[in-house]
């Protein structure tokens, strides 16, 4: 009887204090584990990808800015 009434109560604010940094320490013990299955990029690669990354926003740039020059002066010649 005793089993039965301790399967049925909530837990104390104390055990789910307790249990709730239990679910993040297991959680970043996870994380861990999962990134030491990543393959990371080596340096050339990642000076590779960053000087592609940086080429494209010079030229979303550039273009974005044509457009707003072109924009900028078809409104004045709409308006006069």
């Amino acid at each position: 009887m005793a089993n039965e009434q301790s399967k049925n109560t909530k837990p104390g604010f104390a055990e789910r204090f307790v249990n709730f940094f239990k679910g993040i320490g297991r959680s970043f013990k996870n994380m861990f584990h999962e990134l030491k299955k990543v393959s990371w990029p080596t340096k050339k690669d990642m000076i590779n990808y960053s000087v592609v990354v940086f080429v494209f926003m010079i030229v979303m740039g550039v273009i974005i800015g044509v457009f707003d020059l072109g924009a900028g002066a078809l409104i004045k010649l709409i308006t006069g």
